[in-house]
């Protein structure tokens, strides 16, 4: 298993190197240890909780003379990503007169300690290394502010709700619900899994617990699944809510629709939830992308309202951040942005699609439907519009229950979550479905709009039951003269599927209880 993991994450950080997602750490450690002096960067070791060596950089605004205090931001790295990672956005926040430390998480590199998932220790090393930056920088105890992409981001909210000197935070492609984004529907996403387990593995040390978490798992392991949603629940931002409102923290959220790792379902609820000074921006991309091309110093949307957050929220600059619409999004198929009062006002009208008659398929065979790769199908969507694509009308019926739309006259603006509500009926105890929404031109091409996931178990055979699934939320117009189709197949490589060989799904619409698709579209 961890062999099989290692391997699938090899492959897909292989394939993000070719995107030039991740910074090399041996391609710039001499360049940047090279560079240090004369870019105003130093290196140090913080002692973290209970006394493990966090290796961490620190870059000073220019004429820092400790004569006055500047406002501090604290970067922890992504995960498996080095210390190197944020340098070329902390130069620029220290060129605007922030002190910024950026410290390799533990567990990964040359930190100390063992990888502990955004555990308690991660969130007492972020709150030492506040300490050891209020002790040894200019930096000023009233003006903290937190970000960092994936794993920096988690680690950023759980810090906050924890640490009340933390005033504002920016919170890029993570996490809110850690079992709701690898664990949706109940079905373990296994690429995603795959990705960070195997990663972690050839970049840091798994502690035991995480070990045994993962092992479980990838092993559906049923017995162990309720001690594994506790453990989620604890690294979970979500659950320590209370806490952040009650610190009245500033925070932004920034995502992607097409995000494998953490989808923004669970960031949107999240952000709803939230009762302090708050902003939401979803664009188009995958895990990550959207923030990508700020790593390497170069013009980033997200980057750019992270810093103009925090210049507002720890300077107190008038820069009109706090007037604007404080949802903030950008469609799949089209180039603008779109502002709202909230996430409810996103997809304020609904459409149904009736779900009509009886159909059934065979499951474990992969029809042809699915939701692509982990890191790749979405980042080709968001740098060239190509979305995962299936011919529908070939798709065989024995394995996926298709229901389409008239074709419509006008263009249809999706926005927010299509839910589907459906009656199944299964010959085994447990099984996976899992619903695509595809846009489907006039030859029948589908291109994939959004997905999820659904898993049963413990159900009577031959009895039928409800399903209510939210596809994973997104911004995509469906041009005039296209249709929209619901296919619902049971085998997809990004899940893992529990359906018993020669098991049989049957999905109806009674009568009293009909079966539909709630599709979500912009106001006009």
């Amino acid at each position: 298993m961890r062999t099989a993991a290692v391997g699938t994450a090899a492959a897909v950080l292989a394939t993000g190197a070719a995107f030039g997602l991740a910074p090399s750490a041996t391609a710039r450690t001499a360049a940047t240890t090279a560079a240090a002096e004369t870019t105003g960067i130093r290196f140090v070791d913080i002692a973290g909780d209970g006394g493990t060596v966090l290796k961490a950089n620190v870059v000073l605004p220019a004429g820092a003379d400790g004569t006055r205090r500047h406002p501090l931001i604290v970067l922890p790295t992504s995960w498996a990503l080095p210390q190197v990672e944020y340098l070329a956005q902390a130069r620029e926040l220290a060129d605007a007169g922030y002190v910024v430390v950026s410290y390799n998480s533990r567990g990964f590199w040359q930190s100390g300690g063992h990888i502990e998932v955004a555990g308690p220790r991660d969130v007492a090393d972020a709150s030492k290394v506040v300490d050891w930056a209020l002790a040894h920088t200019p930096a000023d105890p009233d003006r903290v502010g937190m970000a960092g992409v994936s794993y920096g981001a988690g680690i950023s909210l759980l810090a906050a709700a924890h640490d009340k000197r933390i005033k504002a935070v920016a919170a890029l492609s993570g996490w809110a619900d850690l079992i709701d984004s690898i664990y949706s529907g109940r079905t373990q996403h296994l690429q995603a899994a795959a990705l960070l387990g195997g990663s972690g593995y050839l970049t840091g040390r798994p502690g035991p617990e995480l070990q045994s978490i993962l092992s479980a798992f990838l092993s559906s392991d049923l017995d162990r699944e309720q001690e594994m949603i506790d453990w989620g629940r604890t690294r979970s931002p979500a659950a320590h809510l209370d806490r952040l409102n009650a610190n009245g923290t500033a925070v932004m959220l920034g995502n992607a629709w097409g995000d494998t790792v953490f989808p923004p379902n669970q960031y949107a609820s999240f952000y709803e939830r939230l009762t302090g000074p708050k902003r939401l921006e979803l664009r188009p991309g995958d895990h990550a992308t959207a923030e990508l091309t700020g790593l390497f110093g170069l013009p980033n949307d997200t980057w750019t309202s992270a810093h103009r957050w925090f210049d507002h929220h720890l300077k107190g600059a008038d820069n009109g951040v706090d007037r604007e619409q404080p949802v903030r999004l950008k469609s799949r198929t089209s180039g603008g942005y779109e502002g709202y009062p909230d996430w409810t006002s996103v997809g304020a009208h609904e459409k149904r699609l009736a779900l009509g008659g009886d159909q059934e398929v065979r499951t474990g065979v992969d029809s042809g439907a699915n939701g692509g790769v982990v890191m790749l199908s979405n980042a080709l969507d968001q740098f060239l519009r190509i979305p995962p694509t299936v011919s529908v009308p070939l798709l065989p019926r024995s394995h996926a229950a298709v229901w389409q739309s008239e074709r419509y006259a006008t263009a249809q603006r999706v926005r927010g979550t299509a839910k589907l509500h459906t009656t199944v009926t299964a010959t085994a105890s447990s099984g996976t479905l899992v619903a695509y929404l595809y846009d489907v031109g006039p030859l029948g091409v589908g291109k994939l709009v959004s997905n999820a996931p659904h898993t049963f178990h413990g159900k009577t055979p031959g009895e039928p039951f409800t399903v209510d699934l939210e596809l994973f939320s997104t911004a995509y117009d469906v041009p005039a003269g296209h249709r929209l189709a619901l296919v619902v197949d049971t085998v997809d490589p990004l899940y893992i599927e529990h359906n018993p060989a020669g098991a049989r799904l049957t999905f109806s619409s009674p009568p009293s209880d009909p079966s539909y698709l709630s599709v979500p579209l912009r106001a006009e």
